[in-house]
């Protein structure tokens, strides 16, 4: 297919947030989706090795909008399964459930008499965080002293890598449950099977690994252009230059890229935006895929693991999401380390100790072989919520509105996220871009078919 030498819409990334934008516009405007990878998904994908396929850590489907969920299903025509969630907690030398502040039951006494005793103290004495408040403080009002210190604090900190005052409230609201004092009573007397949070329910494809999303979208979408690599975009005279098309004129632009990645390839900035892409802070994740000889080790769906002896602050069981994912009789596990980006990092060093974490949790056998591994680095894999984000988003989005050009998405959002909500972001800025501003759904959830470029 020749290249257009200009388009209405630029796509620069071909994951769910692209390909939903995509999706979406139809053929209402030509829009051309330019991706680096030789497949479309981006993080949103999976890699084949060994018998195994790995994604990019978990990636399950948490569906809470009629619409999205709509689109999902439709997308997947019958590839998908549904799970409770397995998920626990792993302190003290033994595992509890999900969420910790709910569930301390089987844990030392001490420790449970500390959480449940000062999470009612603080109920008692009224304490609730103040606006504007830390999420060091929201979490020590929130949940008391015991509740922080025998996990909020010490997993927190493990995850973001930054003292926890330095990190706002904004990102939270959601993904942190917030129990009763009933619930917090019960789950310390009692081993309590209740539900907690946005994920106690999720999906997952039968068959292909996360990959089998982003590729059912990619065949609906008319122009993705793989091995696309996006190398400079003026904003101004509205060029990108892209690897293996050379330049495309444009009319909008939409980025779904890491906001700073994409800023670094922007020209003109003035420099209060400048200014503003040095404020974004991220976090890198460096995911180890291990292959194992042995079926069902556990039958957790993932767990987190708080303490500093262990390198590593979540594993996860991505063959107890389908067993397609694996070898019969095999386990694919996949285990996530958190570092700055500017740290310094060996894999090898990495990959030793987090061995040594599983064998001494007993999750890996001393006799266990390990059939495959996979490193995948993850440069942005989770942006920082400190006090600088909300202003330099701001100040970023504005001027990019300003120049005909949007950043939707996980990453070209700059926020944190699940799939479905991506997927709805390509929605709501197809709906901008044809003008309709959500009073309509840019286009129902079914389309024709159209060959994976």
């Amino acid at each position: 297919m020749p290249t257009p030498a200009s388009v209405d819409v630029l796509i620069l990334g071909g994951g769910l947030a692209g390909l939903s934008t995509a999706y979406h516009l139809g053929r209402s405007l030509r829009s051309l989706v330019a991706e680096k990878d030789e497949k479309p998904g981006g993080r949103a994908g999976s890699i084949a090795k060994d018998g195994f396929l790995f994604d990019h850590t978990g990636h399950l489907l948490h569906l809470h909008d009629p619409y999205g969920k709509k689109l999902i299903l439709s997308l997947l025509r019958g590839n998908v399964g549904a799970h409770r969630r397995d998920s626990r907690i792993h302190s003290h030398g033994t595992f509890t459930r999900y969420p910790f502040q709910a569930n301390t039951f089987g844990l030392p006494p001490r420790v449970v008499e500390e959480c449940s005793a000062l999470f009612i103290k603080n109920r008692l004495l009224g304490l609730r965080p103040p606006e504007g408040a830390s999420f060091e403080r929201w979490c020590r009002d929130t949940f008391g002293e015991g509740i922080c210190r025998n996990f909020m604090f010490p997993y927190n900190l493990k995850l973001w890598r930054r003292p926890l005052s330095e990190l706002t409230t904004d990102w939270q609201g959601r993904f942190l449950p917030k129990p009763s004092p009933e619930e917090v009573l019960n789950g310390a007397l009692l081993d309590q099977r209740k539900s907690f949070g946005y994920n106690a329910a999720f999906r997952y494809p039968l068959r292909g690994g996360s990959q089998a999303l982003p590729d059912a979208l990619a065949a609906r979408v008319r122009d993705l252009r793989l091995g696309a690599r996006v190398l400079r975009v003026d904003l101004e005279q509205k060029i990108a230059l892209i690897e293996g098309l050379g330049e495309v004129r444009y009319e909008r632009l939409v980025n779904t890229l890491p906001l700073d990645d994409f800023l670094d390839l922007a020209t003109p900035l003035p420099a209060s935006v400048r200014a503003a892409r040095a404020r974004l802070r991220r976090i890198s994740v460096y995911n180890l895929n291990l292959g194992v000889a042995r079926g069902r080790i556990s039958p957790m769906h993932w767990a987190y693991f708080p303490e500093k002896r262990f390198v590593f602050y979540r594993v996860g069981f991505q063959s107890n999401f389908a067993q397609t994912v694996a070898p019969r009789g095999a386990t694919s596990i996949y285990i996530e380390i958190s570092r700055r980006p500017e740290e310094k990092v060996s894999l090898d060093r990495l990959e030793g100790q987090a061995l040594q974490g599983l064998r001494s949790t007993g999750l890996l056998k001393s006799s266990d072989r390990l059939l495959t591994k996979l490193w995948i680095p993850i440069g942005c894999a989770y942006v920082v919520y400190d006090k600088h984000r909300a202003g330099a988003v701001s100040t970023v989005m504005r001027h990019l509105a300003s120049v005909g050009a949007h950043s939707i998405g996980r990453w070209g959002g700059w926020k944190y996220s699940f799939m479905e909500e991506t997927i709805l972001d390509g929605k709501r800025c197809a709906e901008k871009l044809l003008g309709l501003a959500g009073s309509r759904p840019a286009r129902e959830p079914q389309g024709e078919l159209v060959p994976l470029k």
